[in-house]
């Protein structure tokens, strides 16, 4: 009898315990795999922007060298059209002061620049810069910024 109730007491694992334990493993590897996936998602649009933002500072370092920065909008691609870029100048407003009464053409200008560079068709991938620039009028040619 002590043999027959050592072998009843020595079990291994049923077959439902096994199918139990991979569906487990099954279902946490999947939400590692789901995670890293999400994880190099993030990594390759980091360096994208990261990239973007390198495109754009040098765009703005070039903005009105060798030429009198005008109002208006230009527009460009970059890496063979993987980076796209949109620039608007425009005359600098202050909301807080008010219009002044007479301008003086040969004094200096604040432009107001606006540059959008985008990668992809998401609108989540875009990255917006504002900035100001103060411009010396074109006194030889006589034009009015």
């Amino acid at each position: 009898m002590r043999a027959r109730q050592r072998g009843s007491r020595q079990r291994g694992y049923t077959l439902i315990e096994v199918l139990v334990a991979f569906a487990v493993l099954a279902l946490a590897l999947t939400l590692l795999l789901g995670t890293l996936s999400g994880a190099a998602r993030q990594v390759r649009w980091s360096a994208d922007a990261g990239r973007a933002a390198l495109h754009a500072q040098s765009l703005l370092a070039q903005v009105g060298v060798g030429e009198v920065l005008q109002p208006g909008r230009s527009d460009g691609a970059l890496e063979d059209g993987r980076y796209r870029w949109v620039l608007e100048v425009e005359p600098y407003v202050d909301p807080e002061l008010p219009p002044p009464a007479l301008v003086d053409p040969f004094a200096p200008r604040m432009l107001a620049l606006h540059l959008t560079v985008a990668w992809g068709d998401s609108a989540r991938e875009r990255l917006e810069l504002r900035s100001l620039r103060l411009v010396q009028p074109d006194v030889e040619s006589g034009a009015d910024l």
